[in-house]
C-alpha cells in the first residue's frame, strides 16, 4: 500500500548498521552528523553501538527506540533491513535503507548520494509503502515449539542427508496437494524476489493482499507456483523426509519430525519504507534484474 507524504518533519531518529561490515563506523559516524546537522535527535541502536564503540549518541533497545524515535535509517543490505523490520515490526516505525554495496530490493538509497536522498526525507517529502508480513508456527503434537515472524518468505526444506521431503499442503479447510520437493517456500510479495523468484515463482508486486507457494526442485513437474490470498492459513505438514527445516526468513527450526506441521498466515504487523520522491517498485525491478539490457 503506498502512502503520501506527510509533510511532517522527523524529530529522532534511530540509526543501524551492519556492525560486522568493515569500514563501518565511520560510515555511520557520517550519516549521524549529518542527520543531527538536519535539527533531529540521534540515538544508535544498542548492538550497533556497542561493535563499533561509537559513544557520542544514546544507544537504545529494540523497546526504547520503539517508544522514543520516530524513525529508523537501516545502513547495510538487505539481509540488515530485514533481521531489523522484523524486530521492530510491532512498533510501527517507518524504516529507511542506505545500501552500502549494491542497491538492493528494500535498501533502495546509495550511500554516496544519501544526503540528497534523505534530507528530504528528513523534512516528511518522501515516497511511503507499507510491506505484509507473515507470521507462523510449528505444532507437533497438539503444542506450538516455535513461532517465527517474516517479511520475505517461510521455508520448508529437506534435510542435508535426505533425497527430498514430502509436504501435505492445505489452505484453510481445504487440501492443495501433496509435495515431494527439496522444500516448499511460502513467499509474501516482498519476499517474491528473493529465493522464490530463484526458484521459479513469480513476482508480486507489494500491493497484491497475496502470496505465493512455490515448490522447490519439485519431484513433479505438474506441482506448479500458485498464488494465494492472504486471508486464509497455509499449513504445511511433513509427510516424509528426515531432518528437515523451516525458517521464518533468518529464523531456523531444524530436526522437524514426521507429523509436524507449520502454519503460516498474514501477520498483524506491517512494514513502512520510505523511499525518496519519484521512487518506483518498477525502477527497482529494472535495476536489479536488469530489464534494461539491450534496450537502446
Amino acid at each position: 500500500m503506498v502512502m503520501t507524504s506527510s509533510q511532517t518533519p522527523f524529530r529522532h531518529a534511530a540509526i543501524v548498521g551492519k556492525h560486522q561490515a568493515r569500514g563501518i563506523r565511520p560510515v555511520l559516524e557520517e550519516i549521524a552528523e549529518f542527520v543531527t546537522s538536519q535539527g533531529l535527535d540521534v540515538s544508535l541502536e544498542r548492538d550497533t553501538a556497542e561493535n563499533t564503540g561509537i559513544t557520542d549518541y544514546p544507544a537504545l533497545s529494540t523497546e526504547e527506540m520503539g517508544a522514543q524515535c520516530d524513525l529508523a535509517i537501516v545502513v547495510g543490505g538487505d539481509g540488515t533491513m530485514l533481521g531489523f523490520a522484523r524486530d521492530m515490526a510491532r512498533h510501527g516505525m517507518p524504516l529507511v535503507g542506505i545500501n552500502q554495496g549494491r542497491l538492493g530490493f528494500i535498501t533502495d538509497i546509495s550511500l554516496e548520494r544519501f544526503r540528497e536522498s534523505l534530507a528530504p526525507i528528513l523534512r516528511g517529502d518522501y515516497e511511503g509503502e507499507r510491506r505484509a508480513m507473515l507470521e507462523g508456527a510449528v505444532w507437533r503434537d497438539g503444542e506450538v515449539i516455535f513461532e517465527g515472524l517474516a517479511l520475505n518468505d517461510v521455508v520448508v526444506s529437506r534435510g542435508a542427508t535426505a533425497a527430498m521431503v514430502e509436504l501435505k499442503v492445505d489452505v484453510g479447510d481445504e487440501f492443495v496437494a501433496n509435495m515431494r520437493a527439496d522444500g516448499v517456500i511460502v513467499a509474501s510479495p516482498t519476499g517474491s524476489t528473493a529465493y522464490s523468484l530463484s526458484s521459479g515463482g513469480p513476482i508480486l508486486h507489494p500491493s497484491i493482499a497475496g502470496w505465493v507457494v512455490v515448490p522447490i526442485a519439485s519431484h513433479t513437474l505438474s506441482n506448479r507456483p500458485i498464488v494465494l490470498p492472504d486471508s486464509g492459513e497455509v499449513r504445511l505438514e511433513i509427510v516424509a523426509g528426515r531432518d528437515a527445516s523451516v525458517n521464518f526468513d533468518m529464523q531456523s527450526l531444524a530436526s522437524l519430525l514426521h507429523g509436524d506441521r507449520i502454519t503460516v498466515r498474514r501477520s498483524a504487523h506491517q512494514v513502512c519504507f520510505l523511499h525518496p520522491k519519484g521512487w518506483s517498485y518498477y525502477a527497482t525491478l529494472r535495476r536489479k534484474l536488469r530489464w534494461y539490457e539491450g534496450v537502446s
